[in-house]
């Protein structure tokens, strides 16, 4: 049996939580690997929504084991709210799995991520001023504190202590702000260790063996491809890494190991904060995909910046991820056009570019090229097979498929759990 990799292909929110849901009944283990609360994902479940941040969307799923790998970086009061309003809708909260090696964010974390982006101003990265990039990089500078840490007070004080010193000097001196007093950390972050332990696990072991043993393992990503800190559309990017390689530094388990790497496309193109977007409109189309696509940040609540299908994007989705698949989302959304734009090339200083540019400069002045589709006006919500489209939206599938270098799996025709068309199984 499969072990899979579940990723956007682009910017994120590309409905990565209904394709994780709909094969949660086949799944024994759903992983997220990276990320933290500022990722989100909606999944509807007959007359239910669900808006999940930090856990994996198996979390719906009841034979499904929902965990939370060394990659993530938690914010426990967040983590526990969440178990909460979970348990309150009688969703069974008790088989999630928590790595101890996984890193968590602290108040001081989030306070850094607000200051910071208020410094910036008009240069903003355009964060969820959650703590994610500051938790990060304490991480990466050996000074973070992991899950672990909350079992042993006098590492955790020392730890609490050690980031403090060179923070509280930064708080005081730049942003003329309050030093944070330590204790006080250590304090509130130990109040969660009682909480957290029953869910506190080796998850890299309990992995290892899951896959050794041949259960299905889904490893799901946080954000989208183009926000990845090495691949995506740098400074303007997460703080970790969203391909698919990240899936293995985040959980443990080996690339080997890894069957199929499956990314989520939708049919058109969003993207939520600051940074490059080439097919952005600015129209009425941009204000109709934005409403009719229901595009809201699940964790921000901000608008999404809508614009057509980018198939440059796309194409490097394939070819950075190794994608075998894709599951294009919200293709409903497009129904009423005439015809539909679809980027296939930029073009930079008079030139004709068809691959994603790796120069930062270069995205930045991209313009899109555009070829045109013929639309359809017939609904597609109750379509259950591919057969049963409208020809033109039948072909419209074939093109981006073609354009993107993958094969289309599936098909999200409508919000439910049950509005998708599987053209070729997953597992």
């Amino acid at each position: 049996m499969p072990a899979l990799v579940l990723l956007g292909a682009q910017w994120g929110d590309e409905g990565k939580g209904k394709a994780t849901d709909l094969l949660g009944g086949s799944v024994d283990y759903v992983v997220r690997y990276q990320g933290g609360n500022n990722a989100g994902h909606t999944v509807v479940v007959g007359d239910q929504t669900y808006a999940l941040h930090l856990l994996p969307s198996g979390i719906l799923s009841p034979d499904c084991v929902p965990v939370i790998g060394n990659g993530v970086v938690v914010d426990p009061a967040v983590l526990l709210s969440e178990l909460s309003g979970l348990n309150e809708r009688g969703i069974d909260t008790s088989k999630l799995l928590l790595s101890g090696n996984a890193h968590l964010i602290t108040p001081y974390h989030t306070t850094m991520d607000k200051v910071t982006e208020r410094f910036l101003g008009s240069r903003k990265i355009g964060t969820t001023g959650r703590g994610i990039g500051p938790a990060y990089a304490d991480k990466i500078n050996r000074v973070g504190i992991r899950v672990q840490d909350l079992y042993d007070e006098s590492i955790l004080t020392q730890k609490v202590e050690a980031a403090l010193d060179f923070k509280n000097q930064i708080l005081a001196k730049l942003y003329n702000r309050r030093a944070i007093e330590s204790g006080r950390i250590v304090e509130e972050l130990l109040a969660y260790a009682e909480q957290l332990r029953p869910f506190v696990a080796d998850t890299t072991l309990v992995l290892g063996r899951a896959v050794d043993e041949g259960k299905v393992v889904l490893f799901e990503g946080g954000q989208g491809t183009l926000l990845d800190i090495d691949h995506g559309t740098y400074p303007f990017v997460t703080s970790s890494n969203a391909t698919a390689g990240g899936a293995c530094t985040g959980s443990g388990v080996g690339p080997t190991k890894i069957d199929r790497v499956i990314g989520i496309l939708k049919a058109y193109t969003t993207r939520v904060g600051s940074g490059p977007f080439p097919t952005e409109l600015f129209d009425e189309d941009g204000e109709a995909l934005r409403r009719i696509g229901g595009e809201r940040g699940v964790t921000t609540g901000r608008d999404r910046r809508c614009g057509w299908f980018d198939a440059v994007i796309a194409r490097y989705a394939t070819r950075v991820n190794g994608l075998t698949d894709f599951f294009l989302t919200k293709l409903d959304v497009l129904t009423g056009w005439e015809r539909v734009p679809v980027c296939v090339a930029y073009e930079i200083d008079g030139k004709r570019v068809e691959e994603l540019p790796y120069s930062q400069s270069d995205f930045h002045h991209a313009k899109p090229v555009y070829e045109y589709l013929p639309g359809w006006s017939e609904d597609i919500t109750k379509a259950k097979t591919f057969d049963d489209l409208p020809k033109n939206a039948q072909g419209y599938v074939k093109a981006l498929e073609e354009m993107s270098g993958a094969p289309i799996s599936a098909i999200g025709v409508g919000p439910g759990r049950t509005e998708t068309i599987e053209i070729n199984s997953f597992l």
